[in-house]
């Protein structure tokens, strides 16, 4: 099954409440991936609460053009589940 977010909603800093289309549901902080010129836009937090769930791609996209893949969203969201760690293992998120 690939991962697509199906719903995303801004909460504060630059945490967003994602869904996602196996059920789960969680809270995404960005704060430590907002690196690199192409993230300089949608470092000011009232343009990073700007995004939206793009249909097309699944994923949240802001104006400027960035996204992030879901499943990186997915690894941020659930990082310290010790039940995902093998596939995020498996997805070369962690060691």
């Amino acid at each position: 099954m690939f991962l697509h977010i199906t719903n995303a909603k801004y909460l504060e800093d630059y945490k967003i409440s994602v869904a996602f289309n196996n059920g789960r549901e969680g809270i995404a902080d960005l704060s430590g991936v907002l690196t690199g010129p192409m993230f300089e836009p949608i470092r000011d937090k009232a343009s990073f609460s700007q995004f939206k769930v793009d249909k097309e791609l699944e994923t949240v996209v802001w104006p400027n053009g960035v996204d992030l893949a879901p499943e990186y969203i997915f690894y941020l969201t659930f990082r310290d589940d010790s039940d995902l760690q093998a596939m995020f293992k498996q997805w070369g998120y962690i060691e």
